[in-house]
């Protein structure tokens, strides 16, 4: 029970930020209008690029604004990073629950209630402004089941950039190497289907596909019946292996924390 408290604490103190919330789902909303302008664009120039076509291009991009939230986006690391940098992780580390653990519930909170108030509303008032090409119930579900196997996979990238400050001291750096991964591989700037040949292809089976670009397909109906658990294979794949990874690398980091007196 303990971590379901985490998890409903986490979305409770996310819930007390109500102007940065309205904040920034006016800024997805507003980036996702002109992000809709560009693939309307392209799209008129090319009609039908990687089986889209301008309606899809469209709710894709009002999706992908809609995941930046639960999926953190821009933000690679958790707030982990600092108590490593500042010693408070070794608080953390004495608590009788697990660190991965704790975090991973602390981030479903967050990424639960950035999903409804901050992802709703901007698909909300951009169906009001564009014809979306909206799912049945059936598909709203299992759009559902692949955001979260995506926060799973994010979670597990960003655990472990926030571990690597053990080594590195300072996470500017891996930050902003995150950052850039993440944008461009996820299909955050541009749907994934518009990349060529091998990119493309090398693109889609990488791991920050499954953030955005997967349960965007997901949302536009692309993948249905086997297609559908063979998306929901590869995203649960990664995610075990990204957090498995992760509890490696903590009993790897606990050891050295050990080592240097902390």
């Amino acid at each position: 029970m303990i971590y379901l408290r985490v998890a409903i604490y986490a979305f409770r103190r996310y819930a007390t930020y109500r102007v940065a919330i309205a904040s920034a789902m006016l800024t997805n909303t507003v980036f996702g209008v002109l992000k809709a302008s560009i693939l309307i664009a392209l799209w008129r120039a090319r009609p039908s690029i990687g089986g889209y076509d301008v309606t899809d291009a469209v709710t894709f991009a009002f999706v992908s604004q809609a995941l930046i939230g639960p999926v953190q986006i821009f933000q690679g690391s958790l707030d982990l990073t600092e108590r490593i940098r500042t010693g408070d992780v070794a608080i953390d580390l004495h608590r009788p629950v697990d660190l991965q653990g704790w975090w991973l519930a602390d981030d479903l909170g967050r990424a639960t209630f950035a999903l409804l108030f901050r992802g709703g509303p901007t698909l909300l008032i951009a169906a009001f402004v564009f014809p979306l090409r909206l799912p049945g119930v059936l598909t709203w579900a299992a759009f559902l089941g692949s955001v979260l196997l995506g926060v799973l996979v994010s979670f597990g990238l960003r655990y472990m950039v926030s571990l690597l400050v053990f080594w590195l001291h300072d996470e500017r750096g891996i930050h902003a190497v995150a950052l850039v991964t993440t944008m461009f591989f996820s299909g955050m700037i541009l749907p994934l289907v518009v990349f060529p040949g091998w990119l493309g292809e090398l693109a889609r089976v990488l791991p920050w596909a499954a953030m955005v670009q997967t349960p965007g397909d997901v949302f536009l109906g692309k993948r249905t019946g086997g297609e559908l658990a063979g998306v929901y294979a590869f995203q649960a794949g990664w995610a075990v292996t990204l957090i498995a990874s992760g509890r490696l690398l903590t009993l790897v980091t606990r050891r050295r924390l050990v080592i240097h007196g902390g």
